[in-house]
């Protein structure tokens, strides 16, 4: 179901948002928290209580947890021994039905660790992976890209059940109704890649339950002929991050040189402000963990309460959208 769109009214639950994850926590987050509820969304805050309430959050729903998961931790180990965290009381919440979805724009290890421990896989998915959300300027539709940081190892079957989770998730969320699916590669041919990406290629040109472009290079990511982007983990993340870093670099090259231009360096940036507006990374609303037993969002860790809001608005969405009932239904090739 497209953004934007009502669902079917699953909604049963408020989203449980990690408190104390994040850059700019626990501010940014109660603040993006605030204005989600102003907005008519349901919200329960977790994380330690004195710390909510000096952020402003005292007016919300609170679950108590004494702990966090820093950025630098090893997710696997302090999600086993860090119980009484924010983000592992988050992910619980919603096991045990007292939140319908999770938002944490902390360790993001950390999330896809406790999500796995604490709600499981859904039946027939072998590993979970993120989904990515590029948006498109001028109205186009937002791409898809996964795995973006999940699963740095993966093999071929891993990446075929990806491209199947890819293709229902932009269905349901951006209303397209045939996926075009590409797999990153070095080149256009079938025969350019290494040894993972042609055994993907061959067992993707072979499913004829998507519709499979073939390979695509790193400059088709924005532009380009597809809608969902296929790769692992590892190659995945880089991208993400190397076109994050790319696109604030020239941001700031951009605003610094009109700001010198005077007159017209200020229509110009009056020009381009709206651009800007269309391909923030705070109104994409976080990545979705795809393959688990619940709705999870992972927002980015320098999120600001825009993208925080952005982030919950896209959980509720979801649920109301019945993501996991359709993921479930995905027929999933065997891994």
């Amino acid at each position: 179901m497209p953004d934007g769109e009502d669902g079917p009214g699953l909604m049963t639950q408020p989203v449980a948002v990690d408190a104390l994850g994040g850059d700019h926590a626990p501010d940014a987050v109660v603040q993006g928290a605030l204005d989600a509820t102003a907005d008519g969304l349901d919200v329960v805050l977790v994380g330690r209580r004195d710390a909510i309430v000096a952020a402003g959050g005292g007016s919300l729903d609170i679950i108590d947890a004494s702990e966090v998961i820093e950025m630098s931790e090893e997710p696997s180990r302090a999600v086993r021994t860090k119980k009484d965290s924010s983000i592992a009381r988050a992910v619980t919440a919603v096991r045990d039905g007292e939140a319908s979805a999770v938002v944490s724009a902390g360790n993001t290890g950390a999330v896809a660790a406790a999500a796995l421990l604490r709600l499981r896989r859904l039946s027939g998915v072998a590993r979970p992976a993120i989904a990515t959300a590029f948006p498109v300027p001028g109205g186009g539709t937002a791409r898809v890209l996964l795995d973006s940081g999940a699963m740095a190892d993966c093999s071929a079957q891993w990446l075929h059940q990806f491209a199947r989770l890819g293709s229902a998730y932009s269905r349901i969320r951006f209303g397209v109704a045939e996926p075009r699916v590409g797999l990153l590669s070095i080149g256009e041919e079938p025969e350019k890649g290494n040894l993972l990406v042609k055994e993907t290629h061959k067992l993707l040109a072979e499913d004829a339950e998507i519709d499979f472009f073939g390979n695509i290079e790193g400059r088709d990511i924005l532009d380009g002929p597809v809608d969902v982007i296929v790769t692992d983990g590892f190659t995945g993340n880089v991208l993400l991050k190397s076109l994050e870093g790319t696109a604030t670099f020239f941001i700031r090259l951009i605003l610094e040189r009109l700001s010198e231009g005077g007159a017209e360096g200020a229509a110009a940036l009056g020009l381009l402000a709206p651009l800007a507006e269309e391909v923030s990374p705070d109104a994409v609303g976080g990545a979705m963990l795809l393959g688990v037993r619940g709705v999870c969002v992972i927002a980015h860790g320098s999120s600001s309460p825009r993208a925080i809001t952005s982030a919950i608005r896209v959980a509720h969405r979801m649920v109301e959208a019945d993501l996991l009932g359709e993921l479930a239904a995905v027929s999933l090739p065997a891994s």
